[in-house]
This record gives structure tokens, sequence and C-alpha cells, in this order.
């Protein structure tokens, strides 16, 4: 039996350490369970994500720092879906993530949901947030 599965992968161009504890710090249960940096002489920057996986409500993502430089960064065609467990959770992770970033859909009832909102986080990650 193969042991495969999907899991987000996050590229971030120096903030990946910081994103993590930023989204550790919002969501429960959620942990960084391991992180490989780059050493001296190696092709990123000393001290920076080599590689890294987090989990947030049970769901593992990994994440590097890229040591090279895109055009391209997140966009809002692809987002992260959460299901809050309370008006309490929704209300506080619609506004810390939204902290400067933006928002897309306000928070607020909709015909499909009791409780909605989508941001964009200040790292350039879309949430949608559902009650």
């Amino acid at each position: 039996m193969l042991n495969s599965k999907i899991t987000p992968f996050l590229m971030f161009e120096g903030q990946a350490e910081e994103a993590m504890n930023y989204y550790t710090s919002i969501f429960e249960p959620s942990e960084i369970t391991r992180i490989s940096r780059y050493g001296a002489n190696e092709v990123g920057d000393e001290g920076s994500v080599q590689q890294a996986t987090f989990c947030l409500k049970g769901q593992t993502f990994m994440c590097i720092d890229s040591n090279i430089k895109h055009e391209f960064s997140f966009t809002p065609a692809i987002s992260l879906f959460v299901t809050c467990d309370s008006d309490e959770e929704i209300s506080e992770a619609f506004d810390k993530l939204s902290a400067g970033g933006s928002v897309l859909m306000p928070l607020a009832a909709y015909p499909f949901a009791n409780k909605f909102g989508w941001v964009q986080d200040k790292y350039g990650i879309s949430w949608q947030l559902s009650f």
C-alpha cells in the first residue's frame, strides 16, 4: 500500500519561517514540525529555510525560502479553504489574516455560508474562511 498524499507547498523569498510562525499563531491545533536550514557556503542564504513542514488544523504544509528570485508570486486563483469551529475563530482569523493584506470578500453572511470571508494575507496567500 502506498503512503502517498498531496501536500500544499508554499514558496517564499525569505519569509518562510516568519509566515509559518504567523499561521501557527492563528489556527489551532497547529505546529511547526520540521525546519532544515541552509548552512554556510550552500546555495541559499545561510539560516534561511531550505525546507520545512508545518500543520494547521490537521493539514500538513511544506514551504521553502527560494534562493532564486521569480517574476511570479501567489494568486487568489488558488486559496486555502478553512472551516472554522466558532464565530470567534472566524472573526479572529479574518482580522489577523487581512492585516497588511487585502479583503477579497468581506466577512458576512452569504447564501452559501452563515459567515464567510476571503482575504489575501500580507504574504500573498489567499484564505477562504467559512463558519
